[in-house]
Parts: structure tokens; sequence; C-alpha cells
């Protein structure tokens, strides 16, 4: 019986835990630190053959606002050519871009990554190569708490801008894309305690 009570303890006390971690990712998605600096980052979502996906697009929109805006004065896409695809991410994002009359001089590209923390390392090596040194994390509301940590682990001076719109706005949407960014947050965070 004692030993019963010790594991209902331990997974209620894990079960708060992983709560915790969620309701925080809810709150943080309505941060926006929207300023002056250098570059905006967008990061990386799907793209197709011919196209970005609805999700890349409305970061690229925001991206292209902040720009139009003069919040910032270079834009770097990112992301890798995806299975199937013949151009990076990033590239297809760029034509995107360039589309809204976005000076091609004025966007960057990471073209190498597969996933988030490649994403903002990658990126912040084109920073360092161009003496920039604050960028405006460009993601989904509720990727961003993830984003931030991890743009500051690596070395970035950042501001979080989340999307005003986005493709998750459905409670059928919200809890999956919550439930994953808190999996994905949790495991990031023991990754760094023990690496």
């Amino acid at each position: 019986m004692k030993k019963l009570k010790y594991i209902l303890m331990v997974l209620l006390l894990v079960i708060i835990y992983i709560l915790a971690n969620a309701f925080s990712i809810y709150i943080y998605s309505y941060k926006d630190e929207t300023c002056q600096a250098d570059v905006a980052i967008v990061l990386g979502a799907a793209a197709y053959p011919h196209s970005i996906s609805l999700v890349y697009q409305e970061r690229v929109n925001h991206a292209i606002d902040l720009y139009n805006e003069g919040y910032i004065d270079k834009i770097i896409m990112t992301g890798g050519i995806a299975e199937g695809n013949t151009l990076s991410d990033a590239y297809q994002a760029k034509q995107y871009a360039l589309s809204y009359n976005i000076p091609e001089n004025d966007i960057l590209l990471e073209e190498t990554s597969t996933i988030t923390q490649e994403n903002l390392e990658n990126a912040k090596t084109i920073m360092d190569e161009y003496n920039y040194t604050t960028a405006i994390i460009v993601s989904d509301p509720l990727h961003m708490k993830r984003a931030m940590t991890m743009a500051k682990d690596a070395g970035i001076t950042a501001f979080s801008s989340p999307t005003p719109t986005t493709r998750y706005q459905t409670l059928n949407t919200k809890i999956p894309f919550l439930a994953r960014e808190t999996i994905y947050y949790i495991g990031y965070k023991w990754y760094q305690l023990f690496s």
C-alpha cells in the first residue's frame, strides 16, 4: 500500500510538472516583444516542390510586415531541403517574400537545418558573419517559448514576435500543437540539463 501511494504521488507530480509547462507555453504565446532589431529570423515550416505551407506563409507574412514597418533591416529565412524537394524551404520562402516586393539583398538564407534548434544556431552563424547582434524571432505563438529558449542558448540577443495570425486557431489544432510543444520543450530542457 505504501509503495502504491509513492507511485501515485510521483505520477501526480509528473502530471503537475507537465501541465505547468504546458500552461507556461500557452501564457508565453501572448508575449510580444516586437522592437527595433537587425534581423528577423523566420523559423522554418513545411514547404512543397513549388510553394510553402500555409503555416510558413503566415510566418513569412509577419516578417514582411516587420520589414515594411521598419522594425528590421534583414530577414533570415530558415529551413533545409525536405525529402522529395529539390529546393530548400528557406529558398522557397524567399521567393514568396520577393513576390511581396521585399528586396532580394535584404533576404538571407539558412538552408541546412531540419529542426528549430538548427534553424537558430545556423541563423546565429549568419548573424555573426554580417555583424548583426539583435534578432526578432518569428514563429507561431505556441512555438515561441521553446524557440526563445533555444535562441538564447544559441547566443542570440532575441525578442519574441509571434505571428498575429496562425493556422492553429481551433481547439482541434491548438491542443495537439500545445501537447507536442510541451513534450519538445520538456525534452529540450532535460537535454540541456544533462548535456
